[in-house]
């Protein structure tokens, strides 16, 4: 295992933990959507005791169609560009959100190796995260190492995206309660 892999499988625990802290102070749920991480973010959410206050499960969809035919992402999106794509992971978070009936819906999608896919190359990764009142965002990622390390750094890559869309939402909210401008009002 290379040196920045250890960091990621050492960081993926705690964004986990925090994630889903967050998620219980908030009152929310979660639903996580992977492909080339196979039900590793999954694992790592439910390796921290307490899990179920907030995770409400997830969908491992590997094979392409069934992005589609489970999650509802466009058909058409899905022969032209492939599932290796960022609108696909929007749209996998956002799918994902619904068919479990989630507050914030996660997702993977990308190219571990040993081969390219959908003329992406290797290491070519979109996490997506999908909430309350629109929040949408997608992080591309363009990682460097074996199978097992890409796959790793993206379960980190989407819990920190995740713990940082909870994070950024929450301070939205402190901010409109205590009068918009970060400053407590008199």
């Amino acid at each position: 295992m290379t040196a920045a892999a250890a960091a990621a499988a050492a960081a993926a625990p705690a964004a986990a933990a925090r994630a889903l802290e967050l998620l219980v102070e908030r009152g929310e749920t979660l639903a996580v959507a992977e492909s080339l991480t196979g039900g590793l973010v999954a694992a790592e959410l439910t390796s921290v005791p307490g899990a179920s206050r907030s995770f409400r499960g997830s969908v491992t969809v590997y094979a392409t169609a069934l992005k589609g035919e489970i999650l509802g992402v466009d058909g058409t999106l899905l022969a032209e560009r492939g599932a290796v794509d960022p609108e696909v992971a929007r749209q996998m978070a956002a799918g994902v959100r619904r068919a479990l009936g989630a507050d914030w819906g996660v997702s993977t999608t990308g190219v571990a190796g040993p081969e390219p896919q959908d003329g992406q190359p290797v290491g070519t990764v979109y996490v997506a995260v999908a909430g309350p009142s629109g929040v949408e965002k997608v992080s591309a990622l363009r990682l460097n190492g074996s199978r097992a390390d890409i796959r790793r750094e993206s379960v980190r890559s989407a819990l920190d995206l995740l713990a940082g869309e909870l994070g950024e939402n929450a301070r939205a909210q402190d901010t409109e309660q205590i009068g918009g401008n970060g400053c407590l009002q008199p």
